[in-house]
């Protein structure tokens, strides 16, 4: 008894001196971010505890966590929700009830969760994917992919592709009464990379292209080569991903050689060879005015990490590597960044490039935005900026599908 009362005061403490640690002032509804802050920063340092004293593995905690979150498909008067198969990937369909005179539309959304953790049983993923196909009256498709470090690159992507071009047959869409000139594939995070990367090899494939009508990217990761950006450095800390938290997580879906995690943490993991691709990332050149401050532009170091890893500068692994003439072929676009975010530089830079290349972008900045808000727009904390973006999302969705 007196352990645990230890225990739980440890806890109080632990958390009282989190919740108080600063976070940018401009944020709305700044003390339940300051909860939301605290509680990720307590679960990093369990985190790195626990796998030092040889308990679990770094990323456990992080999917114990959102596996807690965890929903049953449940149908309404409005929506029949069934867990199935296709293609041998788990999904979460999203069918409505009411008759049509019309093949309805269809999204194929891939959660994020830095390629390690997550699934869309996840009441905010499950939430979000419910009111679109309500309200749109439009059929919502959820992949489960297999998740890093038991199934690293190529897997999720491997598992995201073939459920598209599965989906995307003639027979499964009829049945589905799906129409076949208005697919949408849309993700966050990570998942908006794994969004981004197979459109860019389905409209590479003369099969497929020309198959989506449209993307969406929230918040996404694009890119594994410059982790020193702007905001990478200016939100180093959060308020709640933190630049060691993604890092650690994310660079699993590489490979588990810890050697790898200290060098992208020191920015010095490029190999020499890949020296050309610099000028895809180079955020002098892509990022606007506004956003680059007083920061000065310092090439990431070259050629120190010694061990061999190719998927580093494998444009399926960092869709910002593709090239101008790969992007000019992708469909209309919707990207949303956040301002608090370590990868607000990735989606800023995305939306330049796909500019530059003549493609449609629509893009929403959020200036009191966070990572993952959307995570949030669902109790029990019902953040008004996760539920504004989600308004945005599915406004897009009707205005351009």
């Amino acid at each position: 008894m007196e352990y645990k009362a230890l225990c739980f005061g440890f806890f109080c403490i632990l958390f009282a001196y989190y919740v108080y640690i600063p976070i940018p002032e401009n944020i709305e509804e700044y003390w339940k971010v300051r909860i939301i802050h605290a509680g990720m920063e307590i679960a990093s340092l369990m985190a790195t505890l626990f796998e030092s004293m040889g308990l679990m593995k770094f990323e456990d905690i992080f999917v114990m966590i959102m596996a807690l979150q965890n929903t049953m498909p449940v149908s309404d008067e409005n929506i029949t929700v069934i867990d199935t198969e296709l293609s041998d990937i788990p999904v979460r369909l999203y069918l409505p009830k009411r008759n049509s005179e019309r093949q309805r539309p269809a999204i194929i959304f891939i959660h994020g969760g830095t390629f390690t953790a997550g699934s869309f049983k996840m009441h905010c993923f499950d939430s979000l994917n419910r009111e679109t196909a309500n309200k749109l009256d439009v059929v919502v498709v959820a992949p489960d992919y297999r998740l890093a470090p038991q199934y690293p690159f190529p897997a999720a992507l491997e598992d995201c592709i073939s459920l598209v071009k599965f989906f995307l047959q003639e027979k499964v869409l009829a049945q589905y009464g799906v129409d076949p000139a208005r697919i949408c594939i849309s993700g966050d995070s990570s998942g908006g990379a794994l969004t981004a990367v197979v459109t860019q090899l389905l409209q590479d494939d003369p099969e497929y292209k020309n198959k989506i009508k449209a993307q969406i990217l929230l918040y996404p990761a694009l890119q594994a080569i410059d982790t020193l950006m702007p905001s990478y450095q200016e939100y180093e800390h959060g308020p709640f991903l933190s630049r060691k938290v993604a890092i650690m997580l994310s660079c699993l879906y590489l490979s588990d050689d810890k050697q790898l995690a200290k060098a992208i943490l020191k920015n010095n993991h490029v190999p020499e060879e890949s020296r050309h691709l610099l000028k895809f990332v180079n955020w002098s050149d892509f990022l606007p005015e506004k956003y680059k401050k007083n920061y000065v532009y310092t090439e990431p170091v070259l050629g120190k990490l010694k061990a061999s890893y190719p998927a580093l500068a494998d444009s399926r692994v960092s869709p910002l590597l593709a090239n101008d003439s790969q992007l000019q072929r992708l469909p209309s676009t919707y990207i949303v960044t956040c301002e608090h975010d370590i990868l607000r530089d990735d989606g800023l830079i995305y939306v330049t490039r796909l500019r530059n290349a003549g493609v449609p972008v629509t893009h929403d900045h959020i200036e009191d935005g966070i990572h993952g808000a959307v995570s949030f727009a669902t109790s029990p904390f019902y953040l008004q900026i996760g539920l504004r973006i989600k308004e945005k999302y599915i406004r897009w969705l009707e205005e351009n599908l």
